[in-house]
């Protein structure tokens, strides 16, 4: 078990991409849910402050867990957050959603 004092780690674009290639990462949205809605990164999960306790209920703490948001700034107090609850390998998606969907628009699943 980690202690608190560790922390998430962050991650550019492309190694995201490279992961969800080989299925490594899992991936999870807490952008608003209509935003998710609309568009969101292929197999991200979207998570909320409603969904939260099944998220942690259900999850693989030991996986590497990429958390995306919109810039990439929200995503690393939920990260930290996600440190907190004993995830282990957790990043913040430097750059988030919009740099993503710039980067790697084939890459997106849209409403």
């Amino acid at each position: 078990m980690l202690s608190n004092d560790s922390t998430f780690k962050h991650i550019n674009v492309a190694d995201v991409a490279n992961g969800l290639a080989t299925k490594e990462h899992i991936v999870v949205d807490i952008r608003d849910a209509n935003s998710y809605a609309i568009s969101h990164i292929s197999g991200a999960i979207h998570l909320s402050n409603e969904g939260l306790s099944d998220f942690l209920r259900e999850a693989d703490f030991d996986a590497p867990t990429v958390v995306c948001c919109y810039h990439g700034i929200s995503s690393q107090q939920a990260a930290q957050f996600l440190i907190s609850q004993d995830f282990t390998d957790v990043y913040s998606l430097d750059g988030g959603f919009e740099l993503w969907s710039n980067s790697y628009p084939q890459h997106i699943e849209k409403a």
